[in-house]
């Protein structure tokens, strides 16, 4: 038998519980979803993982690709420009 070669797949899955206005949020994306939330909160998880995205792309790489190391920094980088903090 052959050893059957699989592809690897990556996902984000962005999680918020400060949602205090009864709305239900979710956005799903190529790959990544995110659910819950404030208003506030869920457009910032929108924008890190669009920006993350953007930066793997400008890099010519994807999800699976990178390390869990290269993708921290990564995700670490455009949560600062996003958010403002350090």
């Amino acid at each position: 038998m052959r050893a059957v070669k699989r592809k690897r797949k990556a996902g984000i899955l962005g999680v918020a519980f400060d949602a205090a206005d009864g709305q239900t949020r979710i956005t799903k994306g190529d790959n990544f979803v995110l659910c819950g939330g404030s208003q506030e909160t869920h457009e910032v998880m929108q924008e890190t993982a669009v920006k993350i995205n953007e930066r793997l792309a400008e890099q010519a790489q994807r999800l699976e690709d990178v390390s869990l190391r290269e993708l921290r920094g990564i995700a670490r980088d455009v949560w600062q420009q996003v958010t403002g903090k350090k």
